[in-house]
């Protein structure tokens, strides 16, 4: 059985944990603590490749106004104020946002 309290080394930089939950593979990047997930295993590594890269800044632009959300919003189709409304009523984010 492998023991999660060994010291990192180079040869672990990269290290990775994939486990099933449900329907779902679960994956986690351990030197970032990113965790995502897929249908198979081949989409959460995937998704895991995105959010790690996504986290690091090395590929999307940050979002730092209320404006440039609201754009961001309309980009993937989505009404801005229908997400405020939503956040009025529950305080929190939609659960497709999540």
């Amino acid at each position: 059985m492998a023991s999660s309290t060994r010291e990192r080394d180079a040869a672990h930089e990269n290290e990775i944990r994939l486990w099933r939950e449900d329907e779902w593979w679960v994956i986690t990047d351990v030197e970032t603590g990113v965790t995502t997930q897929g249908k198979t295993r081949e989409e959460a590594l995937e998704m895991l490749d995105d959010a790690v890269a996504l986290h690091k800044g090395e590929i999307g632009e940050s979002i730092d106004t209320p404006e440039e959300e609201r754009e961001a919003l309309r980009e993937l189709g989505l009404d801005p104020d229908e997400i405020e409304a939503a956040r009025e009523e529950t305080d929190e984010l939609p659960e497709f946002m999540q």
